[in-house]
């Protein structure tokens, strides 16, 4: 029998993010009430009266969900615990405990947090509206895109004017498209020295788990060879980036000695304490019942895909590799393989608040499905203490982490939420247009 959980969280909630789903429902009710849809031409002056009142209902709600945002940092930090070895060396940000007088945003969106910065959501929404005419639409009410831009935005205003320190990126769909590489051509590569220029530090964060450094140099030799060719900057901006492979699993610092521009980091000299407890028989445990799930899927859904066993992650691609698998195929075979790993008593899934086990990610990479080892909070937590080395690791509120993939389930980037700020975005274009504001907002601060 069909239940209702399979049917309201297995088909659906996972495809949602609640909150951006809740703003998005609160901007409706101005949209219906001040819209005037009509067919009649030069109607100038009806549509100017309209697009002013829906702006300023939707400026006042965007107002108020950032007062509730701020209500919900003050009790999150009354609340707040940090995660810390004995020696007080690898505090690593966990999601706050539940307060004993939740927020009201807490007890409307019960997913929503941590925030790491308050959000000026007024703003931003003026800003996009300028850029988007959100107001002026007559027949298509703020969307889910409208929505996610505006947080974006919010975001990037949170972290300027000298709080950024540390900016993480995804790999696919967000610094190039999926399957392809950072080549000399693209937009971003200026737009990643200019970080670097101004003493940012940059960490990629990839899924794509290589254990040699040529593999990401064919990846990001554009990205690479600009940093040892550029001449405005100094030897110590060089060294200000790093490649995180595997989600948290292959780290690589810059060597411009070296062909390939990297060279591999020992993973004892960035392991944190927490890593460093998680057992190579409880790891390959996991990995075999991953594994066997897979195969699972695989046989019942006759999948055109071959199982692929790594070091510290194993996954289904295409066989043979033209093929596309269907997204609900990829998805099932997400949460079948989560599910199963959740009730085992080998893995911790983030944001399960169960102690014990070795954290894991299961994820939808487009054309295949992966469970690695940690995830993406591990991965950016790693940059913040290796940059962060000898003045106290990088924190939440200093680090911006891009990506396309933060639904609640099988969706890698998620994860970062708990170590930083992140923005979400849906093509290498969209990163060049965020970096770009980024840009315009720290220029105009300093000026």
């Amino acid at each position: 029998m069909t239940t209702r959980f399979r049917v309201e969280y297995a088909l659906k909630t996972h495809r949602r993010d609640q909150f951006i789903e809740w703003v998005k429902a609160l901007l409706a009710v101005p949209f219906v009430l001040y819209s005037q849809p009509t067919g009649v031409l030069g109607d100038d002056t009806n549509v100017t009266k309209m697009a002013e009142e829906a702006h300023r209902r939707y400026a006042e709600i965007m107002r108020d969900v950032e007062m509730m945002i701020d209500d919900h940092i003050s009790r999150q930090k009354h609340s707040h615990a940090r995660g810390q070895s004995q020696d007080g060396v690898g505090t690593r940000p966990l999601p706050p405990p539940q307060h004993h007088l939740p927020s009201k945003l807490g007890m409307l969106v019960p997913t929503a947090g941590p925030f790491f910065t308050r959000l000026p959501l007024e703003a931003a929404f003026k800003y996009q509206d300028r850029k988007r005419y959100i107001s002026s639409r007559r027949y298509v009410a703020p969307s889910f895109n409208d929505v996610r831009l505006i947080l974006n935005s919010a975001q990037i205003m949170a972290v300027t004017g000298g709080a950024l320190r540390l900016a993480t990126f995804d790999g696919d769909v967000t610094l190039y498209d999926d399957g392809e590489s950072l080549k000399p051509s693209s937009p971003l590569i200026p737009r990643l020295l200019d970080l670097l220029r101004k003493n940012i530090k940059v960490g990629i964060v990839t899924a794509a788990g290589y254990t040699t450094a040529d593999r990401y140099y064919a990846r990001l030799h554009g990205l690479l060879d600009a940093i040892a060719a550029a001449t405005d900057l100094d030897d110590a901006q060089k060294q200000s980036l790093v490649i995180m492979g595997g989600e948290a699993n292959y780290l690589f610092a810059m060597d411009l000695s070296s062909e390939y521009r990297l060279a591999p980091v020992a993973r004892s000299e960035w392991l944190t304490p927490e890593m460093a407890a998680w057992s190579a028989a409880d790891i390959a445990a996991l990995l075999d019942v991953a594994e066997s799930a897979l195969r699972d899927c695989v046989r019942t859904m006759r999948l055109p895909a071959e199982v692929v066993r790594k070091e510290r992650a194993v996954g289904i691609v295409p066989s043979p590799a033209s093929v596309r698998i269907a997204r609900e195929s990829l998805e099932e075979t997400v949460l079948v393989v989560q599910r199963i790993l959740e009730l085992s008593s080998l893995g911790t899934p983030a944001g399960s608040g169960r102690k014990g086990g070795v954290p894991f990610c299961a994820f939808n990479g487009g054309r295949d499905v992966f469970v690695d080892i940690g995830d993406k909070s591990w991965g950016v937590t790693v940059c913040q203490q290796w940059f962060g080395r000898g003045g106290g690791a990088i924190r939440g509120e200093n680090t911006l982490h891009v990506g396309d993939q933060f639904l609640s389930a099988g969706s890698n980037d998620f994860k970062a939420r708990s170590v930083g700020t992140t923005a979400w975005i849906a093509s290498p274009a969209e990163t060049v247009e965020l970096l770009d504001e980024l840009a315009d907002l720290m220029q105009k601060k300093l000026s």
